[in-house]
């Protein structure tokens, strides 16, 4: 199968990219390169540096992909707040020019990329595919709003999709130049001596699924799932203490963690249900958090 990745070149697309030639598909990537890296991938892999909200009709017209995992965003909650239009560019007009393309080319299938956010404040906890749908961020709404024009495109015009909303997502090649997560925050600044900041008293909890287990999800979702909604996590809550320590431990640094003051806006509870991808794909997360963090604590040393 022939298979273009948006923002394949970044975090989580380069993993995804790495599964599917380890199954034998062919690859191409779409990355304008702002925060991914040719770096994060296989020298012999095709990459188009495009933006994705310009006109792909020409990239589809000569490629011909059977495929698209749709990975391209911007992700940062606090930068589509001090900057919506921008994130709607991205994230909504991003999107189209995608669909738009799949359309007109016969894309068989389209995986697209959701998030947690889309969700807001739980009302239960772990949070189902069910959970009324309440976003607190233009990021989270604008994740919202892609996932019904997926609904759409596959109402009008026969598009079959699989939609995925992540977890808490850490691993390596999770920028540390931009806005990470919060373990690539806290590894960064532990290994270079610093010591990162607890908002609030550390109780918040956080559902952390690490980024092949994450690309896994993808690569199945090519070939099952069609028109349906599946979160992807570990259904496992872990406080911001739990997480501190777990990293001071694989660093064998005994320093006590530093507290600030809570963030307005933030959530202090999120955990999401993956009974519903287990079901359907057999998928789980084979990678602990322990492992994850050593892997993650790896790969961060050799940054430096």
């Amino acid at each position: 199968m022939k298979v273009l990745v948006t923002g394949g070149a970044g975090f989580i697309g380069s993993h995804i990219v790495d599964q599917l030639l380890a199954d034998g598909h062919e690859v191409v990537v779409l990355d304008n390169l702002s925060a991914g890296s040719r770096a994060n991938l296989p020298t012999d892999v095709k990459v188009i540096e495009q933006d994705v909200a310009s006109d792909l009709t020409p990239v589809f017209a000569k490629e011909r992909f059977d495929a698209v995992i749709h990975q391209a965003a911007q992700v940062g909650v606090p930068d589509s707040i001090r900057d919506p239009l921008h994130d709607a560019s991205v994230n909504i007009n991003g999107l189209l020019q995608v669909l738009e393309a799949c359309r007109k080319y016969a894309v068989k299938k389209i995986v697209l990329a959701s998030s947690a956010a889309v969700y807001g404040t739980p009302i239960e906890l772990p949070v189902s595919e069910e959970h009324p749908l309440i976003p607190l961020s233009p990021y989270g709404l604008t994740k919202k709003t892609g996932e019904e024009y997926l609904r759409i495109y596959q109402a009008l015009h026969g598009l079959p999709y699989t939609i995925l909303r992540y977890a808490n997502v850490y691993g390596p090649r999770q920028s540390l130049s931009r806005e990470s997560g919060v373990i690539t925050i806290f590894t960064d600044r532990l290994c270079r001596g610093e010591m990162p900041t607890i908002f609030g008293d550390g109780t918040d909890t956080r559902d952390y699924v690490y980024v092949e287990d994450v690309a896994r999800a993808n690569l199945l979702a090519l070939s099952g799932g069609d028109n349906q909604i599946f979160n992807v996590s570990t259904g496992s809550a872990v406080t911001l203490n739990e997480l501190f320590f777990a990293l001071t431990d694989v660093l064998n640094d005994q320093r006590e963690p530093c507290y600030g003051p809570p963030r307005l806006g933030d959530i202090r509870h999120s955990t999401l249900a993956n009974g519903k991808i287990r079901r359907a794909f057999g998928w789980k997360p084979s990678v602990s958090l322990a492992e994850g963090l050593r892997r993650t604590v790896e790969w961060v040393k050799s940054q430096s």
